[in-house]
């Protein structure tokens, strides 16, 4: 095999699946054949460190064995090893391959890599992606997932000033799908890059334009026959006569530049970098490992998902070579990711926020935020530069493999953890005395802290999963008819709440990953069609688990006010009716049947029926929540 130092052998030309791939038993053997052994790849990495050389791993490579067969996903993938192999060999190919290798056999992905392809799914879901294609448009920018959510400023600045100078510039909001790609899906990124290749050729587009350098990477690789261009290199990002560069000339802040690992081989990007940071006011100073020596940040390969100490390594390596200096870099990524080590800044930060940067004072925006970000863009887009051909992103790939299933043992032993713990309770006689009265009386030992504490209880209950009726039923008996409702519907509302901010701002990739069952896709579609009816109609007509349907709601496009205001109309009635029911028990049990009793009876038969009334006259458009 001929080494190509440009393009990774482990990207191959897209015509077939066959030609995508060079089977894993030639890239041991090569490997085996002319490894020779030498130390120059093990000592600069802490993977081959600890797994040996690749040629000892080419031999000892046993895919049978689980631990040799997710090995791999602890290598970054970062190409330093073929950048010091002296007989050009290119190891990181073998290792992604071996990744290829478990996905085909279902070991992987593994458990830890569900949040970063949850991240993946968002960038290239309906919600997030943006097609915007003016009239004789032929080029693109294509800003990536983790720019435009980082910096939305920056990328409506860039997009502003490149459209100057080609009026006819489309810009499309979409995610290549590159951690698929080093994840080892590789049906699953041909498909959805594929698609995606095929939708802009067909529309005429002939150019994209990237900020981000692993989509420079793909498009390269993949993407003929359109030509990429990385947006470092344009004239255009050097024409700001009006750029505040005091802080330029002798005295003017000292800057490295970390150069991302995929573009190790592309000196002409480098160099325009290093041009641009000039341009901006900054003298630089080169780190020793920079060019095509360069380090990975750490993020690299998706390490850090299951393999988090090893990937921080490489941060505090490229932390000892900065020293006291502000580091640049032209990869939204790295700079998260070493911005957790040293002060690192974006060289589109420089080039449209030079005296920020020059001061330190920068800020970005960070996850979860950035999803918000991220809709505000495309809607910028959308109000300011209307175009004759859009899209959002609805096509999904068939090949969709999921992640190992060691989380069940961990759900098992949770399980009967709790099966355990029920039975001891019973076991011990705590609850033979334990009544209504009892429990009335506990309460009321609290004095005023006892309805804080009930709100409080009933808040925290939907975002741990606990039932609410119970807690519902607990307030009736406790604090009466009107005081159980004001209270029950207090802590449910603001229960439904937390779970839904937990789901759009906290835990949103871990979340989306859980609910991908397709009812949960149409009542994100169903939102995004009606709205707070949508809210209305689920609340009403128990369709969907209801802590559940509080996180749901958090991935769908409703604000947080109608979602909160409707949540708080429609579980009113319910609450209402097992409230007076339930206040009725104390009477009950010494054998009275009160109007309260009666009357909570009846509504609660009343409450039962409405899903049979909100069937019969609901509106046309809720049948998308019909569930087969």
């Amino acid at each position: 095999m001929k080494p190509q130092p440009a393009v990774s052998d482990a990207f191959s030309p897209p015509q077939s699946q066959s030609a995508v791939r060079q089977p894993l038993a030639e890239q041991i053997a090569l490997i085996t054949e002319k490894c020779i052994n030498c130390p120059k790849c093990t000592v600069q990495c802490d993977f081959l460190k600890q797994n040996g050389t690749p040629k000892f791993i080419a031999e000892n490579y046993h895919p049978n064995d689980p631990e040799w067969l997710t090995m791999a996903f602890s290598c970054s993938l970062c190409g330093l090893c073929a950048a010091m192999c002296p007989v050009k060999l290119s190891p990181e190919d073998m290792f992604l391959e071996m990744r290829r290798e478990a996905v085909d056999r279902g070991a992987a992905p593994l458990p830890g890599h569900k949040g970063i392809m949850a991240y993946e799914a968002r960038g290239v879901s309906k919600k997030y992606s943006w097609y915007s294609l003016p009239e004789r448009c032929d080029t693109i920018l294509f800003p990536g997932c983790t720019f435009s959510g980082t910096r939305m400023d920056s990328t409506i600045a860039l997009y502003e000033r490149l459209k100057q100078a080609i009026p006819n510039l489309g810009i499309v909001l979409d995610c290549c799908c590159k951690p698929s790609h080093d994840l080892g899906r590789s049906a699953y990124f041909h498909d959805m890059f594929g698609e995606m290749r095929t939708h802009l050729t067909n529309h005429g587009v002939s150019r994209v334009i990237v900020v981000c350098p692993n989509c420079y990477k793909v498009f390269k690789t993949y993407g003929d026959p359109l030509c990429v261009t990385a947006v470092y290199g344009l004239p255009e990002l050097y024409a700001d006569e009006n750029m505040d560069k005091d802080h330029a000339g002798e005295g003017s802040p000292v800057v490295a530049i970390h150069d991302p690992c995929v573009l190790r081989n592309e000196p002409e990007i480098q160099a325009s970098v290093r041009k641009l940071a000039e341009n901006a006011g900054f003298n630089l100073e080169e780190m020793p490992h920079s060019g095509d020596k360069t380090l990975c940040c750490g993020e690299g390969g998706s390490v850090g998902c299951v393999n988090p100490e090893l990937a921080q390594k490489w941060g505090e390596r490229r932390k000892q070579e900065v020293h006291n200096r502000r580091l640049l870099t032209y990869c939204a990524g790295c700079a998260n990711f070493l911005n957790k080590k040293t002060p690192t800044d974006h060289i589109l930060d420089a080039v449209f926020h030079p005296d920020a940067v020059a001061a330190g004072t920068r800020k970005v925006t960070r996850a979860p935020l950035t999803y918000f970000n991220r809709t505000r863009l495309k809607r910028y887009i959308q109000n300011n530069h209307a175009a004759p051909v859009t899209r959002e992103r609805t096509f999904t790939s068939t090949f969709v493999q999921k992640t190992g299933s060691s989380g069940k043992i961990k759900k098992i032993l949770i399980l009967a953890a709790v099966i355990v713990a029920i039975a001891g309770i019973r076991v011990s006689g705590i609850l033979d005395n334990f009544d209504a009265e009892t429990l009335r009386r506990t309460v009321a030992s609290l004095g005023p802290l006892a309805p804080v504490a009930y709100i409080v209880l009933y808040t925290l209950a939907p975002a741990l999963f606990l039932p609410g009726l119970p807690i519902t039923l607990v307030g009736g008996i406790v604090f009466g008819p009107f005081w159980g409702v004001v209270y029950s519907i207090t802590g449910a509302t603001a229960g439904a709440g937390l779970a839904f901010l937990i789901s759009r701002y906290v835990a949103r990739d871990w979340i989306a990953a859980k609910l991908t069952a397709p009812r949960w896709q149409k009542l994100d579609q169903s939102v995004e069609k009606n709205g707070w009816k949508i809210v209305a109609f689920t609340r009403l007509v128990p369709l969907f688990p209801f802590n559940l349907l509080n996180y749901a709601f958090g991935l769908t496009p409703i604000r947080f006010l109608p979602y909160v205001v409707t949540s708080f109309v429609c579980m009113l009635p319910a609450c209402v009716a097992f409230i007076v029911f339930s206040s009725s028990f104390m009477g009950l049990l010494k054998g009275n049947i009160s109007p309260t009793f009666v009357i909570g009876i009846l509504l609660i038969v009343l409450v039962s029926l409405s899903p049979v009334l909100m069937r019969k006259f609901r509106p046309a458009q809720t049948t998308d929540l019909e569930l087969s």
